[in-house]
């Protein structure tokens, strides 16, 4: 799938673009005229998984006439409540095919590489917010530490190959498109209980704070930083780029149900179970203090982004989608 190659932008293999982040990711990149490849994997089996990528990855490098390739690793089904032992399945995975990809590369590979990280992952134990990129990280639960791993593994990569990557600690994202049917994506979850007329459970406090990233604006911070990636690991003298992506605005809970509520103009049905959620803290909220001329691409105010999601949610909901959970047990809020 592409759009209208540019000749002066390396082609992208978008890995997990059946999601959120990557759909939109592939929309960007086409939208800036980058050549874009797509893969589907069997993500059900990791031995058929890595098989697939080994392929894809192989032929992706061969394909390159000058050298030059990106990677957007958007992958990821993982939430804060998925068990230790699933997450290590995708860990070892990714690890796996980094191998394969190192196999891959040429003497003239040029490789650029985008992995989707957690901020509210990461972070969830750290002392002091606002939490910027020299914070110390300290995952409360196996989420958090898988996204660390991942985050080490790919950093031992470029260190070996003379790649580069940029580690994306992105903020919880919203948007049209979320799947609707995993316990996740606060907002789109309030927009389908408000449809419904159904009680959502919330496993925190309304003063909870977290920082609420637009989707289409994540997708235009990472093309972006892609294209400048290679001059920016130079400038910094590091390989491996950590960098939060965020909206840089804390929103409480209350703040969020309030916006959902104004826009359907009735109040949200909420069923408050009692205990917090293990991995939840009440202020999550982060300051960039890398590479900040990326965010200026995070300007989509939260009202604006809210309403668009809740249109999305709508055409889903009046569509009758299988997608559709037929119950929320609890809402994972990164």
């Amino acid at each position: 799938m592409t759009g209208h190659p540019s000749p002066s932008r390396p082609p992208t293999l978008v890995v997990g673009g059946g999601g959120l982040l990557g759909r939109h990711v592939a929309t960007a990149l086409e939208r800036s005229g980058a050549p874009v490849r797509m893969v589907s994997v069997p993500w059900h089996d990791p031995v058929a998984a890595r098989d697939v990528l080994r392929s894809e990855l192989t032929s992706f490098v061969a394909s390159a006439t000058d050298g030059r390739v990106n990677v957007a690793w958007c992958a990821g089904a993982g939430i804060v409540a998925t068990p230790a032992d699933e997450l290590e399945t995708e860990v070892t995975l990714f690890r796996e095919v980094l191998t394969d990809l190192r196999a891959a590369l040429r003497p003239d590979t040029r490789a650029a590489f985008f992995f989707a990280s957690s901020a509210g992952g990461v972070y969830a134990g750290s002392a002091d917010p606002p939490f910027t990129e020299l914070s110390e990280p300290r995952p409360l639960v196996a989420y958090g530490s898988a996204k660390l791993a991942m985050e080490e593994a790919l950093t031992a990569f470029c260190a070996e190959t003379g790649s580069v990557a940029l580690l994306g600690r992105i903020t919880n994202l919203y948007g049209p498109g979320q799947k609707l049917s995993k316990p996740q994506g606060l907002v789109s979850q309030l927009c389908l209980a408000q449809l419904r007329g159904t009680p959502l459970p919330v496993r925190v406090s309304f003063d909870t704070i977290r920082d609420y990233l637009y989707v289409g604006d994540c997708a235009e911070m990472i093309v972006e930083a892609l294209d400048g990636l290679h001059e920016h690991a130079q400038r910094s003298g590091s390989n491996a780029v950590v960098k939060i992506l965020a909206a840089g605005t804390g929103v409480t809970l209350a703040a969020v149900i309030g916006e959902i509520n104004r826009i359907f103009r009735r109040r949200a049905r909420l069923r408050i179970p009692g205990a917090d959620s293990p991995g939840q803290v009440r202020d999550l909220r982060v300051r960039s203090v890398v590479w900040p001329e990326l965010g200026r691409r995070a300007r989509t105010p939260f009202a604006v982004g809210v309403r668009r999601t809740a249109d999305d949610v709508a055409l889903t909901y009046a569509a009758g989608t299988s997608a559709l959970p037929t119950h929320v047990s609890e809402i994972s809020i990164r």
